[in-house]
């Protein structure tokens, strides 16, 4: 979801923002209708009430961590709240205090209300009182199944929105060869981009993003292995088709030699741009030879996708336009082919942990869809050399030195892979292993993003700046992805960072606890961390803003010059460090120009994806706490 720098815009993308409408503000669920308006310019700042209070939007899990957050800017002392449900008062008390916090904005005192133990379901909202001043809540829906119920279908239907049909894919050509391959369909990668990709950034190493390969594979791992969950809510039809889709563009998408192709590319929709299988590299989108993809360049994640769906078709009877048999041979050829070439199609020539987790998810489906030794022996391998990497205190390093991981999209995958692993291992020793890393790994996670005074329980992260295009110097720690990193321009907000975390934390944490109470089968600090995540995507967060288009108070502008098209159930790229800060520090939300807005309002396919997966844990976790604690 790269783009162009200002200078490169094109008098179409200046006519489409003369059409630009503002968003609909939506009430949870139901979107209202949209106000066109004749501005040129969208410029978001941080509200300047002084009384705010700030909670998810959407839904909370009636069994698991709520929260509102209150942000002050006044002289006087403590303040007290009212829970509503349905409009009437149910609880009430002092606001707790949080520690003092300056990150964002000075001058103001943060509190919370914690309602945690509000188990009955209905609509919530929080009336808070300091001194003159009085603010309440957006409200919020609490019950079973909470996002996954309230949302699930649209989240669905984002994929369905975003498909792309035109009949020009069928014949397209390949950077630099006289061949000429059909790669129709597929999903577009983002409102304003109608390339496709398994992943991009490649020719920075370190910052790939599992794309389409990863949404095929979410979308048929829920169809195959959460079968029950869509079936209860009537979305099974839907998801199925969905994950055939997906299916099919990668089997058209691999080539006879074994490889993926990368991207489909025009440039992002610049005129007289031709629209191929190339790789590129770039705020420019220069087209490159590295079109074949590498494990981290979603060949591991499309592998483990086609393995899913061809179990999917073998339950069900059913498949898309290729057949189950089809997909895992597939699976089979393009694992055989990328373990031999694999570095050869990293930029570097190395592989790095990217390559290690994600070859990791190939390797736990195929010995899913096949039950077969050598997928196990080589997932052994993977795993091993995924562990290693891990340093002393729990965090990861992404290389063979001393870069640490950090991620915009998929942050919790690491930790997810090697949760899929364990659950292949028949070995009790190699279990263990991996449980133990699994734990200092989710450790870390906590204790870094806890290390600071922190009221939204935002995840933190570890990074190097660049220094002569690597990443070089201090260890730094910060709440955003830092600006000034080895794609020389790219950076963005990260609700897929966001929720890929918290699906981590709720699918290796439970892997971990034993009878925890605090929501998801989960003890209170990593249910509230896992919880915290959607919640900021979801409205919690200083905007007061729900980044998930359709649900909410209040969704993200549309600015159509470089975000496009706003699509109901997908989700917007979120909040990032300020403008003009290296590190990422300090906070910014669409300040425009207009030009730039990708980075924050665009709607990105890894956002969906993440987000529907990270549900669909919560709910098969948040089902199976109420049958542990059942007698």
């Amino acid at each position: 979801m790269t783009r162009l720098p200002h200078s490169r815009k094109t008098g179409l993308h200046m006519m489409a923002a003369l059409a630009m409408a503002l968003a609909p503000l939506v009430q949870t669920g139901v979107a209202s209708a949209q106000t066109s308006a004749p501005a040129t310019t969208v410029s978001v700042s941080l509200p300047t009430e002084p009384l705010l209070v700030q909670i998810n939007q959407v839904a909370l899990e009636r069994r698991g961590p709520k929260q509102a957050i209150v942000e002050y800017a006044g002289d006087a002392g403590e303040g007290t709240y009212t829970v509503l449900r349905d409009g009437k008062p149910v609880r009430n008390g002092a606001l707790r205090p949080l520690p003092p916090f300056s990150e964002w904005s000075l001058g103001k005192r943060y509190f919370s209300v914690d309602f945690s133990d509000a188990e009955q379901a209905g609509l919530y909202q929080v009336d808070v009182r300091i001194g003159k001043q009085h603010a309440t809540s957006a409200p919020v829906q609490v019950r079973d199944h909470a996002v996954f119920a309230t949302t699930g279908a649209q989240l669905l239907g984002y994929f369905h929105r975003s498909r792309h049909t035109d009949e020009a894919d069928r014949d397209l050509p390949i950077f630099q060869t006289s061949r000429r391959v059909n790669a129709w369909g597929g999903w577009q990668d983002a409102g304003g981009d109608k390339g496709k990709y398994l992943s991009h950034l490649g020719y920075a190493n370190h910052f790939n993003p599992q794309q389409a390969s990863m949404a095929a594979w979410a979308l048929a791992y829920g169809a195959q292995a959460r079968k029950t969950l869509f079936a209860a809510h009537g979305l099974q039809t839907q998801i199925e088709d969905e994950a055939f889709w997906g299916a099919d563009y990668l089997h058209r998408i691999l080539d006879a030699e074994g490889y993926f192709y990368t991207t489909v590319f025009d440039q992002w929709g610049t005129p007289g741009a031709v629209r191929m299988v190339t790789g590129y590299e770039g705020a420019a989108g220069t087209y490159t030879t590295l079109y074949r993809s590498a494990f981290r360049a979603g060949g591991g994640m499309a592998i483990a996708a086609l393995a899913r769906a061809s179990m999917l078709a073998k339950q069900t009877g059913r498949h898309g336009e290729f057949n189950g048999t089809t997909y895992l041979a597939d699976a089979r050829r393009a694992y055989e082919h990328l373990r031999k070439f694999n570095p050869q199609y990293c930029a570097d020539g190395k592989e790095n942990i990217i390559d290690d987790y994600t070859a990791l998810m190939a390797l736990v489906e195929l010995h899913n869809a096949t039950g077969e030794q050598r997928y196990l022996d080589d997932a052994r391998e993977r795993a091993a050399s995924l562990m290693a990497r891990q340093a002393v205190d729990g965090g990861f390093i992404s290389d063979g030195g001393s870069r640490p991981y950090y991620h915009a999209a998929e942050a919790g995958l690491p930790v997810i892979s090697l949760s899929a692993y364990v659950d292949i291992e028949p070995e009790q020793a190699r279990r263990q292993r991996a449980l133990d890393v699994i734990a200092l790994a989710l450790k870390h996670e906590l204790a870094i993003t806890n290390a600071v005074a922190n009221p939204y329980g935002y995840a933190r992260q570890r990074f190097q700046l660049t220094q002569n295009g690597k990443a070089a110097g201090d260890v730094l720690e910060g709440f955003f992805i830092p600006h000034r990193n080895e794609t020389g321009y790219w950076w963005q907000g990260e609700s897929a960072r966001l929720a890929s975390l918290s699906a981590a934390m709720v699918i290796g944490g439970r892997k971990l606890a034993e009878n925890g109470t605090a929501g998801y089968g989960l003890p209170d600090e990593p249910a509230r961390y896992a919880q915290s995540q959607l919640d900021w995507t979801l409205g919690r967060n200083p905007y007061g803003m729900s980044m998930l288009y359709g649900f909410g108070a209040k969704n993200p502008p549309t600015v159509l010059e470089s975000a496009g098209e706003m699509f109901l159930g997908g989700i917007s790229n979120g909040i990032t460090g300020a403008v003009g800060s290296d590190t990422g520090a300090g906070i910014s939300f669409a300040p425009g120009p207009d030009s730039e807005q990708w980075r924050w309002v665009e709607q990105w396919i890894p956002h969906t994806t993440w987000m529907l997966f990270a549900v669909m844990a919560m709910s098969e976790a948040a089902e199976s706490a109420a049958s542990d604690s059942r007698p």
